[in-house]
């Protein structure tokens, strides 16, 4: 495991940055155990403080399993990590977009918005469903300004995910919108026909307001594969490289 000594003002991060990155990029395999505290403060050039925490945080992210003893095993991330870990998976070392890892986003969002939505429907007071129907207008006052309706469309689902009433949609949404704020630019024009669905999210809107939740989740099913097919045909021309 080729450690190099950490000269970043946050020891404790620095640490773990480097450990994470050795599990994500496979250079720690599942199963391989640590070097112990006193060998990786030795490799790291840091404090044992440090990399004991470290190792807590990375324990904490399901990333190692710290056993009786102090002794550390690498965990299988992806048995044992949660949600949080996307933004991680999302870009390699070099800032690249993984693909196959947007696309299972996209994926995860397709199938979890139409329940979103559904549930909002059922239990949404006057109150949301005013505010989904001004943010719907919104969006179609401002089609030609596709950064605009980005934003308003994290809006729209904050009010709808809300909506719905449910913790867990909650906070798995948090960690799909954390995922995805910092790549938004680069996926805005690629998601261009969703965004510009104004009679789908008019649909959408009026199924609400009507209490017809089977009804909001097909419409919200039909918008987002919109999304989730312009990202697929993106990655695939990506994998494909440039014609020779």
């Amino acid at each position: 495991m080729p450690l190099q000594p950490v000269q970043r003002q946050s020891v404790t991060d620095a640490v773990f940055e480097q450990l994470l990155d050795e599990v994500l990029t496979g250079e720690l395999d599942a199963g391989v155990e640590l070097p112990a505290e006193r060998a990786l403060t030795e490799a790291l050039g840091v404090n044992r403080q440090a990399v004991r925490e470290a190792l807590q945080r990375l324990s904490a992210a399901g990333l190692v399993e710290i056993r009786h003893g102090g002794r550390t095993r690498v965990a299988d991330y992806r048995r044992a990590a949660g949600l949080e870990l996307l933004p991680r998976l999302l870009l390699d070392p070099d800032g690249r977009i993984d693909g196959s890892v947007a696309a299972s986003i996209m994926e995860l969002r397709s199938c979890l918005g139409p329940d979103v939505t559904r549930r909002c429907a059922e239990r949404a007071g006057a109150p949301t469903v005013a505010q989904i129907n001004a943010l719907v207008e919104q969006m179609a006052a401002a089609d030609g300004d596709l950064d605009m309706l980005a934003g308003l469309d994290l809006q729209l689902w904050d009010v709808l995910v809300d909506g719905a009433a449910n913790i867990a949609y909650r906070l798995a949404y948090n960690s799909l919108r954390r995922t995805y704020e910092p790549i938004a630019q680069l996926l805005t024009a690629t998601l261009a026909d969703e965004l510009r669905d104004h009679p789908g999210r008019r649909v959408i809107a009026s199924a609400i307001a009507a209490g017809d939740g089977t009804a909001a989740a097909a419409a919200t099913q039909r918008l987002l594969r919109r999304g989730e097919d312009a990202v697929r045909r993106l990655v695939d021309t990506l994998s494909e490289g440039p014609a020779r």
